[in-house]
């Protein structure tokens, strides 16, 4: 990752799980920020050691000092401060807050931080006030940040409010753009599965155009997250899924994804496209993969909407992207390959790319509306229409390659417009 000059803003971060350690360690690799606030919201093991000893090593991703440097790398923790809650991890000045855990109480403006990203997971709904009493993502703003990003999705919880004109959700390489500093104070950079799906779908868009996507469905065989139980445990009071709290460590288990309905906030074209958005959960510690399930009406000149063709709107897409968000391989991939593979949205998995063509036969005299007086003969109520079905191999990962790599992205250029 290419180093960017550092400027004196301050980072914050609220919240310190798997999204937000690794957002520490995507910035202290930048060193685009001249010192990041983490707020715990809590104490953390028995003093500011076991904190350096949590941020220093991951199960997944390895030693701090061997992603900065490779494996001849030494330790880069130091300086250590207890009174101050304060460490240096390669020369980036890191303060960790442990007190307060409502949005409105952190005090961003005592830090002097003006950007936060909340990675929580539990500050979601851009419509609640500043003092709600669980929190909220207006509460940062009321506690001196100027700009919100949210790891997350927005979820609404009153269907009957409209999405806040302040608000948006982007996805880098699709339409981070639209964002507009000027207006938009709280970003959702949207979910990992959304991203990687905006990615696979936006080239077919641009392709075929979305009138000839006569419909589309995706299905993400997704690696576990931290919400999901190790062993299984009894649901809490009004759970209706049960699901959730079995093992993740011995089952694959069937789940949602909010992605077709955040796919549409970030390209209007798919509310032209009947879609629908599947989910499964698997004992891996991440790496992802998206199965998308296309149909197309053929052309009527005849050309076949083959293999060859939809792989190669996906391999000049990838060479098309000036920022590398999406990535073409006719290579046989795993889902370790792809651990770590930075600033990578989606990967195409050429090899797999499957297409059949075949004609669907439809009785016109079924079809609401349609007076089948205009029709003299009765063998013109039926037509035949040829169509090809496409399935195409996405791979992401949801954790530090794709997602949090991309929430960075988001991040500095936000930071950039303050």
């Amino acid at each position: 990752m290419a180093a960017i000059t550092r400027n004196r803003l301050k980072l914050g971060v609220n919240g310190f799980g798997r999204i937000g350690k690794l957002t520490v360690w995507h910035h202290v690799a930048r060193k685009y920020f001249d010192e990041i606030v983490v707020n715990i919201g809590r104490q953390a093991g028995t003093s500011l050691d076991d904190i350096a000893h949590y941020v220093e090593r991951d199960s997944t991703y390895g030693w701090l000092h061997g992603y900065l440097y490779g494996c001849s790398a030494e330790p880069v923790i130091s300086d250590l401060d207890e009174e101050n809650g304060s460490m240096l991890i390669d020369s980036v000045r890191v303060r960790f807050l442990r007190t307060a855990r409502n949005p409105a109480e952190i005090g961003w403006r005592d830090q002097g931080v003006r950007l936060v990203v909340d990675t929580t997971g539990q500050f979601l709904d851009p419509t609640l006030g500043a003092e709600h009493s669980k929190g909220s993502l207006r509460g940062h703003l009321a506690s001196g940040a100027e700009k919100v990003i949210v790891s997350a999705p927005f979820k609404i919880k009153d269907k009957g409010k409209p999405m806040p004109e302040d608000a948006i959700t982007t996805v880098m390489g699709i339409n981070g753009n639209d964002y507009d500093p000027r207006r938009h104070k709280i970003i959702s950079n949207a979910s990992c599965t959304t991203t990687c799906l905006a990615h696979m779908m936006k080239p077919l868009i641009n392709a075929f155009g979305p009138k000839k996507i006569m419909s589309a469905s995706m299905a993400t065989v997704h690696a576990a997250t931290g919400s999901q139980q190790v062993l299984d445990r009894l649901p809490g009071e009004g759970k209706t899924d049960l699901r959730k709290n079995r093992s993740i460590m011995n089952n694959i288990i069937l789940t949602t994804t909010g992605a077709a309905n955040a796919l549409r906030l970030v390209i209007p074209e798919m509310e032209e496209i009947a879609f629908i958005a599947e989910s499964v959960r698997i004992p891996t510690s991440t790496g992802s993969l998206i199965i998308l399930v296309i149909n197309l009406q053929e052309q009527p000149s005849g050309e076949f909407l083959g293999r060859d063709l939809i792989n190669e709107i996906y391999r000049q897409a990838a060479a098309d992207s000036p920022q590398g968000y999406l990535h073409y391989t006719d290579k046989q991939n795993v889902s370790g390959d792809i651990i770590g593979m930075p600033r990578v949205a989606a990967i195409i998995e050429g090899h797999e790319t499957h297409a059949r063509t075949a004609e669907a036969t439809i009785d016109l005299a079924k079809i609401p509306g349609l007076d089948s007086k205009t029709f003299s003969n009765p063998n013109e109520m039926v037509v035949h229409i040829p169509v090809t079905q496409a399935v195409i191999y996405g791979w992401y990962d949801n954790e530090m390659g794709s997602y949090v790599n991309m929430l960075g992205d988001r991040t500095v250029s936000v930071a950039e417009n303050l």
